[in-house]
């Protein structure tokens, strides 16, 4: 691959609903360029992006995949995202380091919620977005109905076709260049004249596309005023500055069908030309105190090197790659020392290069903006910054949304638990979604993720990484705390023919919302030794690990001694400690106990027509619904809902909504058990307390 400078590169990134034909597109981009000379196709298992034996077992992307195409003299570092909602993630991340966001569309379908979501992440970005309306050679398929979707589902913004298209269906053949008033067929590399029975309508697109240029620069609006019209280089420079201010909020769009290869040569030539050269790209950094500023451009090689790591894979024989975005400065193939400024530690670059798929082609230097990869970086993954050694910089990192789907984790052998904590690291390490975690208070290692796939593909990957692992669902992390005072004293005494055990002591237990445990002291008269004290906070203290009622732990409770004895001979430590155990049990018993649960702020958008399926469905959740909004024709439901009937939810939703409903869910509070479910949950534990 020769060397590209930093104004031949464009960075794009493709984004959309599951099955919106990204994959397929970049295929026909890659055929294009001639770097394959057959295009692949997902059902056969051989499209250059899912290359992974997961992604072609299961026919979709589950990860970025970077894509480097050379087209007329200049390098497009292609972007290829998964559309599955379980890999937001991924997403993110591959928006964070694009300068234009190109979101496909199904022709047949419109927006979806994969849609909305790109849309969105776009946003936060504050990213310049072109549309492309895909697969036009379907059944059904209906630009002009596409279009319309468009316009619903984000009515702030302004849909301008650049192109549409000759044809619908089975008939699609070509687009309409509406700056050129030319006809391409096929994958669009000859002009031709408009078929006459769309020369109309493209007349129409026309004059509102020239409207949309004009309203770009004052320049072009007063040339429209006096002449009523803009010359198609005009036409260019005002769409040029729209497509790449996203403050104007006006979107090109343009129409394709990346499986039979029609419009796509167009459309790579729009990325030349209306998207942002990297030199233009600002980026938002993280300065030591925690603040954030953003670097403005103009980025170039002299600057110092930001390089934002936005992908990272482990595999057993290859070990690790590490993909990442320069922002600032340049790399070069010689062998380096550089900064993990993320977390201060140091790296040596001994070689770069960029993929294509699962092949690497190596590369002597990286211009400001470019993408590359590093191989077997011992200190860095997803989300760090690496940069010169002279000047730090860290880049900040996308928020990621928190888990919605976790499960327990069990070692098929002592080798896999001896190997799973380093394991799991390393995933979690590459997928920032990912995390996991011992869980002392339920006993379990939890590995939580983005849904039922994002799980499975992880197990999935740890097999692979040599740890087997099975699953189950996770136990509710309950806890136990008291409403009510109560009191109980303990005698402990024990005579074994030597040196007797004797304590007794009097407790009162009594709520302490909110403020964790508290252990404290009443006895008047010296009833009890104060060195004693110790030893019954001791003996209160082994309990709250292990719950009275059921086996969680106890929270908010306060133990007061108020009386007791002790022998002059026989009473110690130990018998002080079985007495204060005991006797906070048996006041625990009476002091009205209750279990408490996590509840969870959930936060559900599905389609307007669907919301009355999703209330009866969280109606036999417990769920307190807060507040519904409608807007767009979609409707966003915000309820609390307790963890306990929310493990599977996402498996739920997506059957109810045909998976074109999304949630998130966080923590909010713990509140108490309905006492019949509570009774179930203690029923549950008394066999196992016992067999323990």
């Amino acid at each position: 691959m020769k060397e590209y400078t930093t104004d031949k590169l464009r960075n794009v990134v493709l984004v959309g609903h599951q099955s919106a034909g990204k994959t397929t597109l970049a295929e026909a981009m890659l055929f294009n360029t001639g770097a394959i000379s057959r295009m692949g196709r997902i059902e056969e298992k051989n499209t250059i992006s899912d290359w992974d034996d997961e992604e072609k077992e299961r026919g979709l992307s589950l990860t970025t995949s970077l894509i480097p195409l050379e087209f007329q003299d200049h390098k497009i570092n292609l972007l290829d995202t998964p559309g599955y909602t379980d890999f937001q993630g991924e997403v993110k991340n591959a928006i964070r380091v694009a300068d234009s966001v190109f979101v496909i569309i199904d022709s047949v379908s419109g927006v979806e919620v994969g849609t909305e979501l790109a849309w969105r992440y776009a946003e936060v970005y504050q990213q310049p977005i072109i549309a492309v309306i895909n697969k036009m050679d379907r059944e059904n398929a209906n630009f002009s109905g596409s279009l319309e979707s468009l316009r619903a589902a984000f009515p702030e913004y302004k849909f301008v076709p650049i192109m549409i298209p000759i044809g619908s269906q089975s008939d699609f053949r070509g687009v309409i260049n509406l700056v050129t008033m030319k006809a391409y067929f096929d994958a669009g590399a000859e002009r031709a004249d408009i078929p006459t029975e769309l020369m109309a309508e493209a007349e129409e697109a026309r004059t509102y596309l020239i409207e949309a240029a004009a309203e770009a620069d004052d320049k072009l609006i007063e040339k429209y005023f006096a002449e009523g019209t803009l010359t198609p280089d005009e036409i260019r420079d005002g769409m040029r500055l729209a497509a790449r201010d996203h403050r104007l909020k006006t979107v090109p769009v343009f129409v394709t069908s990346g499986g039979k290869n029609i419009g796509t040569i167009p459309l790579m030539e729009a990325m030349l030309r209306y998207v942002s050269p990297p030199s233009e790209r600002r980026f938002q950094t993280v300065l030591p105190d925690g603040s954030r500023e953003y670097r403005l451009r103009p980025q170039d090689d002299s600057k110092p090197l930001a390089a934002y790591v936005f992908k990272s894979s482990t595999d057993r024989f290859v070990g690790t790659l590490t993909y990442f975005r320069i922002f600032s400065g340049h790399l070069d193939s010689a062998s380096q020392t550089y900064l993990n400024a993320s977390n201060g530690k140091e790296e040596r670059i001994t070689a770069l290069m960029t993929m294509r798929g699962k092949e690497q082609i190596p590369l002597s230097v990286l211009h400001a903006g470019d993408m590359g990869v590093a191989a077997k970086l011992a200190h860095t993954k997803t989300g760090d910054t690496l940069s010169s050694k002279e000047t730090p910089i860290v880049i900040s990192k996308p928020d990621f949304p928190d888990p919605l789907y976790q499960v327990a984790l069990i070692p098929k052998t002592q080798a896999d638990t001896a190997k799973m904590g380093t394991v799991l690291t390393q995933l979690c390490d590459a997928d920032p979604t990912l995390r996991w975690r011992q869980d002392a208070d339920i006993k379990q290692t939890i590995l939580e993720g983005m849904g039922e796939m994002h799980i499975a593909v992880a197990i999935s990957r740890a097999s692979k990484l040599g740890v087997n692992l099975d699953t189950e669902t996770p136990k509710v992390p309950y806890r136990e705390t008291v409403t009510a005072k109560a009191q109980a004293t303990y005698r402990h005494k024990k005579q074994t023919g030597g040196a007797g055990q004797f304590g007794e002591v009097s407790m009162r237990v009594e709520p302490n919302t909110g403020g964790g445990y508290v252990f404290r002291s009443e006895v008047f008269g010296g009833a009890i030794s104060s060195s004693f004290y110790p030893s019954i906070d001791k003996g209160v203290q082994s309990v709250l690990s292990t719950g009275v009622i059921a086996g969680y732990p106890v929270v908010d409770v306060a133990a007061v001694v108020y009386d007791g004895k002790e022998h002059p001979v026989d009473s110690k430590d130990i018998a002080f400690q079985i007495a204060g155990r005991e006797a906070f049990k048996e006041a625990f018993i009476a002091a009205k106990p209750v279990l408490m649960e996590p509840i969870m702020e959930v936060q559900i958008t599905v389609p307007e027509a669907m919301m009355g399926d999703i209330l009866s469905d969280l109606n036999t959740r417990r769920a307190r619904v807060q507040g519904m909004d409608t807007e767009n024709a979609r409707s966003t439901i915000t309820a609390e809902v307790p963890l306990a009937e929310m493990m599977r939810y996402g498996s739920v939703l997506r059957q109810i909504t045909g998976g074109r409903g999304i949630y998130t869910m966080k923590f909010v509070r713990y509140d108490v058990v309905p006492a019949h479910i509570a009774q179930g949950i203690i029923a549950a534990h008394k066999p196992a307390a016992a067999a323990e």
